[in-house]
Parts: C-alpha cells; sequence; structure tokens
C-alpha cells in the first residue's frame, strides 16, 4: 500500500483547530480490530499536520515508515497525504495540489464558511486514493513541476517537531477529541511496546 489516506482540511495554519472537509482512507491493510483506532489516529495527525503548517507552505512529517505530506495552500485550504516511505515526494506534491484544485472546482469558495467537521463523502478523493496508489499517475500531474521546484518542502523527521515548543504529543493525545479512550489506551500500549509506527 502506497497512500494509506488523503484529506482536505480549512486550515490557518496558526496552530488554530483545522476542520475536516472531505477524508479518504484505506485501513484494510491493518487487523480489523486495530482499525477504528487506526482511522482515528489518521484525523488526530492529520489534523495535527494541518494545524502546524503555515498557509503557503508545503512540510513533510517523517512518523516511523510513513510520510505525512501536508500541502497549506495560501487560502488556508490543506491538503494532507499518509504515504508510505517508497512514495516520491514530489508525487505527494502534485497529487495534494491537484487534490486542493479538484476541492475548488467542485465546491468553490463554499468551505469558507464550514466550522464543523464535515462527514459528507467526496467520490474524486476516495477515486484518488485507489486510482493514485502508482505514483506514476501522480508523475502526470506534473505540469506544477516548476511551482515546486521554487518551492521548499521543509520535511521534519518526527510529529514532535512540528509541535510549538512545550508541546508533547502524548498530551495532545490525551486532550484530543479525536480519539476514543480506546484509541488513547491502544497508542499507549503501542508505545510501550515500541511499535507506535504499525498505527499510522
Amino acid at each position: 500500500m502506497k497512500i494509506t489516506a488523503l484529506l482536505v482540511l480549512k486550515s490557518t495554519g496558526d496552530g488554530s483547530e483545522s476542520v475536516f472537509l472531505a477524508n479518504a482512507s484505506d485501513v484494510s491493510h491493518f487487523g480489523y480490530f486495530q482499525r477504528s483506532s487506526v482511522k482515528e489516529f489518521i484525523v488526530f495527525v492529520g489534523r495535527t499536520v494541518a494545524n502546524r503548517t503555515p498557509a503557503g507552505q508545503r512540510q513533510s512529517v517523517q512518523h516511523e515508515e510513513y510520510k505525512v505530506h501536508a500541502y497549506n495552500n495560501k487560502n488556508g485550504l490543506c491538503a494532507v497525504g499518509f504515504m508510505d516511505d517508497h512514495y516520491p515526494v514530489r508525487s505527494a506534491f502534485s497529487l495534494l495540489s491537484q487534490v486542493l484544485d479538484e476541492y475548488q472546482k467542485s465546491f468553490g469558495e463554499s468551505w469558507r464558511t464550514i466550522q464543523e467537521d464535515s462527514t459528507q463523502t467526496w467520490p474524486y478523493l476516495n477515486d484518488a486514493l485507489v486510482k493514485f496508489q502508482d505514483p506514476a499517475e501522480a508523475d502526470k500531474l506534473m505540469r506544477i513541476q516548476r511551482e515546486l521546484d521554487e518551492t521548499k518542502i521543509i520535511l521534519h523527521k518526527t510529529i514532535d517537531s512540528v509541535l510549538a515548543r512545550g508541546e508533547k504529543l502524548d498530551s495532545l493525545v490525551e486532550k484530543s477529541s479525536d480519539l476514543s479512550a480506546a484509541s488513547q489506551m491502544f497508542y499507549k500500549q503501542a508505545k510501550k511496546t515500541n511499535q507506535c509506527c504499525t498505527i499510522l
């Protein structure tokens, strides 16, 4: 599996809470009893990274064998992708740019007034999750190559490095409304056995 999830969020990029606009994920390669917790962690990590990606910036956060790529366009519309380490970074950002373009074509500026997480499905995102498993498909989107070349992509080695000084992932997990008590317990147990990488 190359891509586990694609998300679209309304983000200020200033650390305030991002709002989910669309979400597509495939967690079929996880154990049946892990899947709901994995989905919750995708929402939690996706929101955490989007909250901390400034407008007009692209960044990649390494988390074990995964990279979480985020592109917050200048308008505050942010796309986040959960890819494995073998998915090319340039292809990932081509895909995220395409997702944002398609979202604005489909919904215009209506997203600006959304204040709560949307549970409505967006078929394009589900289709993109399947179609772009092959990075060669994303490479066809390279018409934005020049723009990518001119924009620095920030790579963070861990999710902790995108947190504000003094912030700890453990405390964010405890406070998060995205995670059920079962998922918080799952996170703690996985961390204890050093298997945290299996939850994302």
